[in-house]
C-alpha cells in the first residue's frame, strides 16, 4: 500500500509539471544520441548547434532551440535531480506558460547578452577571434533563471537567506574566474528575479516554518 501511495505521488508530481518532464525526456534522447556518435561527428554536431557568435549570426532561431535540447557535459541523471528540484516546482507554481516564459527569457536574453560581451571583448582585443566559434550549448541559463524566480516562492525572512545563497553560488564564480559563461549565468539569475510580475496571483509564498510545524504536529511519540 505504501509503495502504491508513493508511486501515485510521483506520478501526480510529474503530471503537475508536464513541460519539465517532456523537456527532460527530450534531453535524454539527445544525450543518448550524442553518446553514440564518433568524436569527430559529435564535435561537428555540437558545433552546428552552438549559440556562439557564428551560430547566432547565421541562424539564431535554430541554434537557440537546438542548444536548449542538449546537455553540456553529457551526463543526464544530474539534470533529473536539478529539474525535479527547480523546474518542476516552478512550473507547478507558475503554470506551464509562465514557467516557459521565464525559461525562454533567461535562455535567449542571457545568451545574447553574454555573446555580445564576447564580441565586445574580441573588438577590444581581450579575447581571441577564435571565440566566435567557441562551443556554447546547454540548458544552464534557463535553469539559472528559474532558480532566480523561485526566490519569490519563499516567504520572508527565509527569502533573504535563499537570495544570499543564490547570489553567492552564481556571483562568486563570476568574481573569481570571470568567464563569459559565469557572466551568462549571473545575468540569467537577474532575469529570473526581473520576472517577478509573473508571480502575481500564484498564491501565498511557501513558509518553511509552517511546513516544519505541520511535520512536527504529525509526528507521534
Amino acid at each position: 500500500m505504501r509503495i502504491s501511495a508513493g508511486l501515485y505521488r510521483v506520478v501526480a508530481y510529474v503530471r503537475g509539471a508536464p513541460g519539465t518532464y517532456v523537456w527532460l525526456g527530450m534531453l535524454f534522447v539527445t544525450t543518448v544520441a550524442v553518446h553514440h556518435m564518433s568524436p569527430e561527428f559529435e564535435h561537428e554536431f555540437l558545433r552546428e548547434r552552438s549559440t556562439n557568435i557564428s551560430g547566432l549570426s547565421q541562424n539564431p532561431l535554430r541554434v537557440l532551440f537546438a542548444s536548449a535540447m542538449l546537455i553540456d557535459g553529457g551526463f543526464w541523471l544530474p539534470y533529473v535531480v536539478l529539474y525535479s528540484l527547480f523546474h518542476a516546482p516552478a512550473e507547478r507554481w507558475l503554470g506551464t506558460v509562465r514557467w516557459l516564459v521565464v525559461c525562454l527569457a533567461a535562455h535567449i536574453l542571457a545568451t545574447l547578452i553574454s555573446e555580445g560581451a564576447v564580441l565586445l571583448a574580441i573588438w577590444e582585443g581581450r579575447a581571441p577571434f577564435s571565440s566566435v566559434d567557441a562551443l556554447d550549448i546547454g540548458v544552464s541559463y534557463a535553469l539559472a533563471g528559474v532558480v532566480g524566480i523561485l526566490t519569490y516562492r519563499i516567504a520572508m525572512p527565509w527569502r533573504l537567506g535563499y537570495l544570499a545563497v543564490l547570489l553567492a553560488v552564481y556571483g562568486i564564480p563570476l568574481a573569481v574566474s570571470g568567464t563569459f559563461t559565469d557572466f551568462g549565468h549571473f545575468i540569467s539569475v537577474l532575469i529570473g528575479l526581473a520576472c517577478h510580475p509573473l508571480t502575481r496571483g500564484r498564491g501565498e509564498p511557501w513558509n518553511p516554518k509552517e511546513t516544519l510545524r505541520t511535520f512536527r504536529g504529525g509526528v507521534r511519540p
